[in-house]
């Protein structure tokens, strides 16, 4: 396969404005539910339903429309998804009532495959040599979207809430366009399948490799507990420190950029020479330790200090996951690779749609009860039992990454 340059930075300029699309809205789309819903405990409540419906929608047709860019090419699907999140922005923006919302968030999540895509289209158009170089090239443009999109929607959250979701509408519209015109079709006829079969569009199939490999079932409920953890975090952050901090969207639009330049900093030049020190196994650890002090020290914040603090040692958090999922790619053989990630992928989306609900429904209880911080609380609580559980499961495997001595 010859590199194509030229159809890589297209898609990569198409990537980084659907992820700086999707994070204008992260710092406001909580304070316009709440707004609709007339109060902070309703509009928990709210946020964790329309997540969850966002994740159904996700997990049933996100590999129905990987399965149809196949069959019938990337550009069309890829426009497809795009047009689809460009007119939930704007039924977002000027939604009357919750029902709208929820179409909104439906609609989305149907849509919602233009990343599955955007991998496939890089596979395309790189040479073997090059995809995992490529695909690091993705990582580093959804990061640079998840820094610049929550600034600049906590910075127009400031005109009014609504102003960033008519702002990503437009952004997303103007990607359509640049698709429409531009953006060149990645996979030649030649090369595209030549049917579809009923068991392609069963989104419930890759569980089944969950039983049949011994790593994924020691890690499973691991996975649900760790997963459900991280997911009070994304589901109840805005709440809290707008409920508790009084925080405008333009603060939580600066601390949530600053997250994502930690997170950065960690996946990208911290996690290797860290596993090259202390070995895989200490690195998960180190990495789900800091997950737990994150979630106790956010339990009790009461300042922003408090906040940004917890916001440091969270990144460290973040060297768990790559190491435990190169852990497990040396557990099983070449050809199973895919089939393994598929299969924790769709665990994680199951787990997306039970999390958020489980994560606002507590916080909402803690309100009422005064003490804001429970979701926290519970996500710490599932921190440690993950943790206790995985710590089982690596003393029975060999660490490949040895600490070095002296």
């Amino acid at each position: 396969m010859r590199a194509r340059p030229a159809a890589l930075i297209f898609i990569l300029l198409t990537a980084l404005i659907d992820i700086v699309g999707i994070g204008l809205i992260i710092p406001v789309l909580p304070g316009l539910v709440k707004e609709l819903a007339g109060s902070e405990v309703a509009g928990a409540r709210t946020i964790g339903l329309l997540t969850a419906a966002y994740a159904v929608m996700q997990f049933i047709f996100a590999p129905i429309l990987g399965v149809l860019s196949d069959r019938f090419g990337r550009r069309p699907v890829l426009l497809f998804a795009l047009s689809g999140m460009a007119l939930d922005y704007l039924l977002l923006a000027f939604a009357p009532n919750l029902a709208w919302l929820f179409v909104g968030r439906i609609l989305a999540g149907i849509t919602g495959a233009s990343l599955t895509v955007a991998n496939a289209y890089i596979a395309d158009v790189s040479p073997p040599e090059d995809r995992a170089k490529n695909f690091g090239l993705l990582g580093a443009t959804f990061g640079v979207g998840f820094i610049l999109g929550p600034a600049l929607g906590g910075l127009l959250g400031e005109y009014g809430l609504r102003v960033p979701f008519m702002v990503a509408a437009a952004l997303t519209g103007l990607n359509v366009l640049y698709g429409l015109f531009v953006l060149p079709e990645s996979l030649p006829e030649s090369s595209r399948a030549r049917g579809l079969r009923r068991a392609d569009l069963n989104p419930l199939l890759p569980l089944r490799a969950l039983g049949e490999y011994p790593i994924l079932r020691s890690l499973t409920l691991t996975f649900v507990l760790l997963g459900l953890a991280g997911q009070v975090i994304f589901s109840t952050w805005v709440l809290y420190t707008e409920g508790v901090l009084r925080w405008t969207p333009g603060q939580n639009g600066v601390a949530l950029a600053f997250f994502g330049l930690l997170t950065a900093a960690v996946q990208g030049g911290l996690i290797g020479p860290f596993i090259a020190r202390f070995g895989e196994r200490r690195t998960i650890m180190t990495g789900l330790v800091s997950s737990i002090l994150e979630f106790t020290v956010l339990s009790v914040a009461r300042s922003g200090a408090l906040l940004y603090a917890s916001l440091v040692v969270g990144a460290l958090g973040g060297l768990a996951n790559p190491a435990l999922q190169g852990l497990i790619s040396r557990q099983v053989s070449e050809t199973e690779q895919g089939r393994v990630q598929g299969a924790i992928t769709s665990l994680n989306s199951l787990v997306a749609v039970v999390g958020p609900v489980v994560a606002t429904s507590v916080y909402a209880f803690g309100v009422t009860h005064d003490f804001p911080g429970a979701a926290f609380t519970l996500g710490a609580l599932l921190s440690v039992a993950g943790t206790l559980l995985i710590l089982g499961v690596l003393r029975g495997m060999p660490d490949t990454g040895k600490p070095q001595q002296g």
